[in-house]
């Protein structure tokens, strides 16, 4: 079975079992938002999407995986589709992304979700990565950021292989209420990544964010010039930092406090957490390759 011919047969997705919170044989659950919006969760092949209906897209995506089952497929005759659980007019759709340079970029990684005891599964969970629900606006045009933020699950995998192939990978936009709109759809301008595994018998965890906002000087004049022109707010060189997941949990509204218990990059205590250079904590750690990480 193709993954095209997953997604056609399975395009009710009501078997899907989602993500597990025992995965890793400690726990983890799907994190729930700290900011009392309603949201849907959306069960998957490996992982599930927690949806926020009133911003058509992802709060929270939970991923499992299994290093030892990756399989290599491609996505030959796959086309995004909107999820059959949600109304369409929920869902930020193929219209935000016509006619302009902004990717569809996936909340669970493609790669990442493909694994199986067999062909089949791997090949269900690649298709199932393509549903709208699992997408957000980002720039078409990643710089570094592509092999930084798209290698954090592998650099991990790779440091933890000793220890336990198995991860689980949190991810989700920061949903902030000042996000610029378009097209009935305000885009996110950060983006958020925890990876938890098991090291020594116990569980760790690290944290990303993800900075696709413009360099300017006056980004609320960018933002409404784009608008008037009828284009998409302007996004920046992708920027990804290593932060304390404590302040991902703050900054995106998510409840992450197990995970900030284990972080590989805590905030000591008495630390200043007054921003520092380029308007954020000094404890930020600004990646500027995969040997930047700090485990």
């Amino acid at each position: 079975m193709t993954a095209s011919e997953a997604l056609r047969r399975d395009d009710d997705l009501s078997d899907r079992r989602g993500y597990d919170p025992g995965f890793l044989g400690l726990p983890v659950p799907l994190p729930a938002l700290t900011t009392g919006h309603p949201t849907v969760p959306l069960p998957y092949t490996h992982f599930t999407v927690l949806h926020r209906p009133d911003r058509r897209l992802a709060a929270v995506t939970a991923l499992a995986m299994d290093g030892a089952r990756l399989r290599s497929l491609d996505r030959e005759g796959i086309e995004w589709s909107l999820d059959p659980r949600l109304p369409a007019e929920q869902q930020a759709g193929a219209a935000v992304y016509a006619r302009n340079d902004l990717d569809r970029g996936h909340l669970v990684r493609r790669a990442s979700a493909c694994w199986g005891r067999d062909e089949a599964e791997a090949e269900q969970a690649n298709a199932d990565s393509f549903h709208y629900p699992n997408a957000a606006p980002q720039a078409a045009l990643f710089n570094q950021g592509r092999q930084l933020w798209l290698g954090l699950e592998d650099h991990v995998q790779e440091h933890a292989e000793v220890h336990d192939r198995k991860l689980v990978v949190l991810a989700g936009p920061v949903l902030d209420p000042a996000d610029p709109p378009y097209r009935g759809v305000a885009i996110p301008l950060l983006f958020w990544k925890v990876v938890a595994f098991v090291q020594d018998g116990a569980l760790a965890a690290t944290g990303y964010l993800l900075d696709q906002t413009p360099l300017v000087d006056d980004l609320a004049a960018a933002v409404a010039e784009a608008a008037a022109a009828g284009d998409p707010p302007p996004l920046g060189a992708y920027r990804t930092f290593q932060v304390p997941i404590a302040d991902i949990a703050a900054i995106a509204g998510v409840d992450l406090a197990a995970l900030a218990a284990v972080d590989r990059l805590p905030v000591p205590a008495g630390t200043d957490r007054a921003p520092g250079p380029g308007g954020r904590p000094a404890s930020w750690v600004q990646l500027g390759t995969l040997d930047d990480v700090r485990l």
